[in-house]
């Protein structure tokens, strides 16, 4: 029903004040006695923010966990008013103003059941303070209370490249004070042992490692007077020296504990435990890090010592195939020859492999070569001195080398890495790294499961590859766990 506005005579619709909003709102202001001013305790260092009494939270510029935060600080003010918030957004400041500005819409009940709605702005002003944290580093910038000291005896770093990402797509070091990179390792220095202790046990559950020593201590400091004692505590923690696409030969004990599985299997996949399989039968297993440690094993090669072959022909047995970890292999008989053989000679090598599915006559892949390959194992030498017969060669994986040669397109993606100090180091070492680094940005793009533990830079896509090349090797048939882990 329209009717006149009771104050200035416009046409409105009926309401109970029979006045218009415009009208209202010039005769009832629903902000006032409302506070619009705040102060947020900041700490500079790391960016965190005081929720009293001695609690300190990160939170970044215009992110919703902010405005969750500075709403939070005025609901008390809403409420004693009977005022409802029904809308919050930030509005723009520059960033070293030290302010922070929310507009507010806000509703409330003011005549006969007429509900009013008002919009005002909140200014936060932020009070630089220091955290107790960074207090005590900008005190000693090299004091820390926990370190733990991250370890792998191999002689490359792709699965602390893994690793990293890892970390950083669930945000496990952000409380880590300091980062460092050194040989062998990594090592993260923490402001209090709790957040060394709950680093260790995301450790243990994204990757397959073993506590040295539960949090060795050393005394920094005592106050008699107090009787209070300062301590350094060291966690040791070692990463198994098994890593994907090695070959493994398992010691006798291992082998029949497993079901007599192998003797010479490959590792397929790593992560809190790690996937065993035997390339001539399709049998595999899974090892945790109870079982491994208990008589741990080392690798007998590992994937620099792999070697190109030339796929000849290639007979599918059987149509045996089993799926392990959404992977499905299958049973074939291969001819192959080396590619540096080409053109030398005509050696050419009869043997069977799990990649019946993925490789085809013509393709390239990756092998050891046992025919040429001088191994000084005790174990193996344990299984020939019992008549087993070593295979020529045991392929690997499909290899993309030559397409790597002709040239591939540009990556328009990076990863993230983490804020790590890093010594200077030769040429070699350096060389090194960066030629692991680019392996594992070329595992990435040919791999499809890896896609889901990356952290991209800001704005970058998943890196993508013809699917024709990688979606053999994937069954989506099976569901994925909810549990966090590490695939390398």
């Amino acid at each position: 029903m329209v009717v006149l506005c009771c104050k200035c005579g416009i046409q409105m619709q009926l309401n109970a004040a029979n006045m218009c909003i415009k009208c209202l709102s010039s005769e009832h202001n629903i902000t006032e006695g409302l506070r619009k001013r705040f102060e947020l305790k900041h700490c500079p260092e790391c960016d965190s923010y005081l929720q009293p009494p001695r609690n300190w939270i990160k939170l970044q510029l215009e992110s919703k966990e902010l405005l969750a935060f500075c709403l939070k600080k005025l609901q008390k003010d809403l409420n004693s008013n009977k005022v409802r918030m029904v809308y919050a957004e930030f509005i723009w400041t520059e960033p070293h103003s030290k302010r922070i500005k929310v507009k507010l819409k806000v509703q409330k009940e003011i005549i006969n059941g007429v509900i009013l709605e008002q919009s005002y702005v909140v200014e936060y002003v932020q009070r630089e303070q220091m955290c107790e944290s960074c207090t005590r580093v900008q005190g000693n910038p090299d004091q820390w209370v926990a370190a733990v000291q991250l370890r792998q005896n191999v002689s490359h770093r792709r699965t602390f490249f893994y690793l990293e990402q890892v970390i950083l797509k669930h945000d496990a070091a952000s409380s880590a004070k300091r980062i460092k990179e050194v040989d062998n390792g990594i090592d993260f220095f923490f402001s209090n042992w709790s957040h060394g202790a709950r680093f260790v046990e995301f450790l243990r559950k994204v990757s397959l490692v073993r506590l040295g020593s539960r949090g060795d201590k050393q005394l920094v400091s005592h106050d008699p007077k107090s009787n209070n004692y300062n301590y350094k505590y060291t966690f040791s923690v070692e990463i198994a020296p098994i890593c994907r696409e090695d070959l493994i030969c398992l010691p006798q004990k291992v082998a029949v504990s497993l079901g007599s599985l192998g003797p010479l299997v490959i590792c397929t996949k790593v992560s809190n435990n790690i996937v065993l399989l035997d390339p001539f039968t399709l049998r595999h297993c899974f090892m945790d890090a109870d079982q491994y440690w208990r008589s741990s094993f080392k690798s007998l090669l590992t994937s620099r010592e792999l070697v190109e072959y030339v796929v000849l022909d290639l007979d599918v047995v059987n149509s045996a195939e089993a799926t392990i970890g959404g992977t499905k292999y299958v049973l074939a008989e291969a001819q192959v020859a080396r590619l540096s053989d080409f053109g030398k000679n005509d050696t050419i090598f009869s043997v069977k492999t799990h990649l019946g599915n993925l490789l085809k006559p013509g393709d390239y892949a990756l092998g050891y070569d046992l025919y040429a390959a001088n191994t000084n194992d005790f174990e193996l030498d344990m299984y020939k001195s019992r008549g087993l017969v070593l295979p020529d060669a045991i392929l690997v994986k499909k290899s993309y080398v030559e397409r790597r040669r002709k040239g591939s397109k540009p990556r328009f993606w990076k990863l993230k890495s983490l804020p790590m100090e890093v010594d200077d180091k030769g040429e070699i070492e350096k060389d090194k790294k960066n030629k692991d680094y680019e392996e594992v940005l070329w595992d990435i793009e040919v791999n499809p499961e890896q896609w889901f533990n990356l952290s991209l830079a800001e704005g970058e896509e998943v890196p993508s590859v013809p699917l024709h090349e990688v979606m053999a090797a994937l069954d989506l048939s099976e569901e994925e766990d909810g549990d966090f882990h590490m695939e390398e």
